[in-house]
């Protein structure tokens, strides 16, 4: 399968109105998580879906975790940055409601390999660590970053995200201190005045103005956070 390129009708059209089988369970995820193809007339594709049904209850986050994978989806389209895959709501998956992301074919490297051995792409890990500021990810994991056969850099698992109070956890710190590129400031900049709808409708009023004060502080303080304590970790690593 070709890697997705934007605006990506097709993939949000089979991820959409496809007809959707399991293909296998990924085991080691902290939550049911499938592997299905989605097929629709000629089409065809593969995708991860993450039923509601299957999801550990949280203290800190509200059943319905798939909602945030699409808002985080939605964000970065806004914003043109094209990080996470497409991305959709479906109430009628094989285990009921949850959301279907369109598969990232990769060779199995992830943050820290491609931290040391492509430079040509630190460029695009710096956006997606200001991406994880700005949706305050709790869950970013070297393996939660992805590469296609296209050099372009994905970011999945955004379930633990746009929490209204400070919880960001990533292994993305090799860039702190650096000032933020003016490119990504002008995409976050309108941010602080409103929300597109089809975000907010996903999120709480305060996890939407959380989201604004998050946008404007990167525009005050235009430069990549250093950790404050092993809080900012998530585990495993990986």
């Amino acid at each position: 399968m070709s890697a997705p390129t934007p605006p990506f009708a097709r993939e949000l059209e089979l991820l959409q109105n496809g007809e959707l089988n399991v293909v296998a369970q990924l085991a080691g995820s902290s939550n049911l998580t499938f592997v299905l193809e989605a097929t629709r007339s000629e089409e065809y594709g593969w995708a991860i879906y993450k039923p509601e049904l299957g999801e550990r209850p949280l203290r800190d986050f509200a059943p319905g975790l798939h909602a945030r994978e699409v808002a985080a989806f939605r964000l970065s389209e806004h914003l043109g940055w094209h990080i996470v895959p497409p991305t959709v709501t479906r109430e009628d998956g094989p285990f009921g409601i949850g959301s279907v992301q369109w598969y990232i074919e990769n060779d199995g490297l992830h943050y820290f390999p491609l931290l040391e051995t492509r430079p040509d792409l630190h460029a695009q890990l710096r956006r997606i660590a200001v991406f994880d500021i700005l949706t305050n990810n709790t869950d970013r994991k070297s393996g939660h970053v992805l590469l296609d056969a296209d050099d372009h850099v994905w970011g999945i698992d955004h379930g633990l995200c746009f929490s209204a109070a400070p919880k960001l956890r990533t292994v993305i710190w090799d860039f702190a201190g650096e000032q933020i590129d003016e490119s990504l400031l002008s995409a976050v900049e309108p941010l602080m005045q409103e929300l597109p709808d089809d975000v907010a409708v996903l999120l709480d009023p305060e996890e939407v103005e959380a989201l604004q004060r998050r946008a404007s502080r990167l525009l005050r303080m235009p430069h990549l956070p250093h950790p404050r304590s092993h809080h900012n970790f998530p585990w495993p690593l990986v």
